[in-house]
Order: structure tokens, then C-alpha cells, then sequence
């Protein structure tokens, strides 16, 4: 039917997941069922500001839904996503997507199993400045990103590599398409008892490089990805949605700014993709094996640090 609206449910209504209730409460092909979420009191509030319907159960939400924005800590992913992915609902789960790869690994074969979509939360694929400068990427040979932010309580569940870091690893996989070969990383804790900053260096399999940077005790913000390639430097800022080139015509570098729709709302654009693969039968944009591979490798720069925190001891 062309104006039928999918029924989505929203678990974890936290800070985020607020906005994920929000959002989804204003899609026009989407329906916001209800809202659930182990304080009650929060799904209360969420649901009162969102005119939706809060269940005390999952199951019982499960029961009157299509999909599922998961938006539950990180430490829960795994065990929420399966109930969901079991009863054969459609799933956009937040990132990092579990805490393992063989967790991660599980959803994906399971959401085949059950013929269901299954979408990750990583947001910075749908920057505007990011969209505007896809097309342009064309198998950089070398990439730097940084990444900071002041400290913020919320996030400490895990660290600095799945909290900040993971948006880069992501993105540098999704411009290269690939995983690297070889990982070497360092970190170290500084507020919490996790790692609050670390930098790690990535090498592929046909001698891109790639220099990653996270922290979130930062004094000021931070978002910036810069790749070189072939007679062209791209630079990103995912903050200000700004971006920059630099080509080579001849002898001369000539500037180049794309531009860029700042008023685009990156998680409306990433909930719209989830609902639409749903109603086209289409693969999400950003898949469960995005997911995987993005976890894959932040775990591989988390042992490495380890490692060396170890020895350093």
C-alpha cells in the first residue's frame, strides 16, 4: 500500500533514545506504537511527550510492532537484539553493536534467519557533509581523523574505541572497503577506569594508511577526517558540516567547496533509511556486516592497546 505506515517501538528511552522517539513520532511513514524502557518513570515522560503508549513488557511491545529502535547500553545490545530479532521485528540497533564479534556475528545470522532487516546506528554516514562528498572519494591512499570531545559521564560504559572512535573506523572501512591487515594502537585511561584516549594506526592491503585519533577529555570538540588521494585532498569537518578540496588541473591546485544541505538532520535521515528498506524490501544502508565490520576492527585496536598497557606495567 503506498501510504502504509510501518509500527515502530522505541527500547531505551534514554537521552538518546528520547530522540529516536521523537523522530520517529514525526516520520510520515512510520507509526510510533509505544515505548519501552526499564525505568518506567522515564518511559512515562518519553511516552507523555512523544502521544504514544508505554508498555511495561517487551514482549508486549513486541507483540504490536514491526520494527524496533534498540537505543539500550551497550552492555544489553546483544541480549535485547536477539528477543527482538527472535520474534522476526525489523531492528535498527545504536552502535557499537555488541561487545563481541561472535555476538555481533549471532545477530547478523539470525536476522537472515528470520528475514528481517537489521540497520546499525552509525550516524556519520548520513553527515551532509559526508553525503555531499561521497562521490568524490576515490580510494584515498592516506587518511587522519580526530575525534574529541569534552569528558561527558554519559558513554563510560564502554571506551573511548566503541564510545568516539568507532565512527572513524567505520567510516575509513566504508571509503576503502575493506578491513585492514594490520592494527597497531595506544591508549590510555585518564577519568574513568576505561581508556579515555587513543590513537590507532591502520594498514591495508595495498598500502593505504589510515591514523586514527579518540579522546573525550578533551577541552573542546573536535570532528575531522582528512584523506589524500590521487591529485586531491578532501577534508571533512563532521562538526560544522563543512568541507573542503583541493584538486590538481596542470601545474595549478585549484579550491573546491561541494556544497552542503547543513539543515539535513543526520539521525531523521538514518531512521527514514531504516523504515524505507522495510517498506522496499531494500538492504538498509548501513547493515548488520557494516556493523560487524566496524566492531571487528575497534576490538582489534582495543587488544592491541591492551597489550601494550600490559607490558607498560
Amino acid at each position: 500500500m503506498k501510504d502504509r505506515k510501518i509500527r515502530v517501538g522505541v527500547v531505551g528511552v534514554g537521552h538518546l533514545g528520547f530522540q529516536h522517539a521523537r523522530i520517529v513520532h514525526q516520520l510520515e511513514r512510520a507509526e510510533l506504537v509505544g515505548v519501552f524502557d526499564i525505568n518506567l518513570e522515564r518511559a512515562e515522560y518519553v511516552a507523555k511527550r512523544w502521544d504514544t503508549k508505554v508498555f511495561k513488557d517487551l514482549y508486549e511491545l513486541l507483540n504490536e510492532v514491526e520494527a524496533v529502535s534498540c537505543v539500550v547500553p551497550t552492555s544489553s545490545h546483544y541480549e535485547v537484539a536477539k528477543e527482538i530479532l527472535a520474534h522476526g521485528i525489523h531492528l535498527f540497533l545504536e552502535k557499537p553493536m555488541t561487545e563481541t564479534v561472535k555476538q555481533a556475528e549471532e545477530l547478523v545470522k539470525l536476522s537472515e534467519k528470520k528475514g528481517v532487516k537489521l540497520q546499525i546506528g552509525h550516524i556519520e554516514r548520513f553527515n551532509p557533509a559526508v553525503l555531499a562528498v561521497h562521490q568524490f572519494i576515490n580510494h584515498p591512499k592516506f587518511i587522519e581523523s580526530h575525534r574529541l570531545a569534552p569528558y561527558n559521564p554519559r558513554g563510560t560504559d564502554v571506551d573511548v574505541v566503541l564510545d568516539l572512535m568507532i565512527h572513524d573506523l567505520d567510516l575509513i572501512i566504508f571509503y576503502l572497503g575493506k578491513e585492514p591487515v594490520k592494527v597497531e594502537a595506544v591508549g590510555v585511561p585518564v577519568i574513568t577506569d576505561k581508556v579515555d584516549i587513543a590513537n590507532a594506526r591502520l594498514e591495508f592491503d595495498n598500502g593505504e594508511i589510515a591514523n586514527v585519533t579518540a579522546s573525550r577529555i578533551s577541552i573542546e570538540k573536535l570532528r575531522k577526517i582528512r584523506m589524500f588521494q590521487k591529485d586531491m585532498y578532501i577534508s571533512i569537518d563532521y562538526l560544522h558540516r563543512d568541507v573542503e578540496f583541493y584538486r590538481k588541473y596542470g601545474d595549478e591546485i585549484i579550491p573546491f567547496f561541494p556544497e552542503v544541505n547543513k539543515s539535513l538532520e543526520p539521525l531523521k535521515l538514518e531512521l527514514e533509511s531504516f523504515v524505507s528498506s522495510i517498506l522496499k524490501d531494500t538492504k538498509p544502508p548501513v547493515t548488520g556486516m557494516d556493523g560487524l565490520r566496524a566492531l571487528r576492527v575497534a576490538l582489534r585496536v582495543k587488544e592491541d592497546i591492551a597489550k601494550r598497557i600490559h607490558n607498560f606495567i
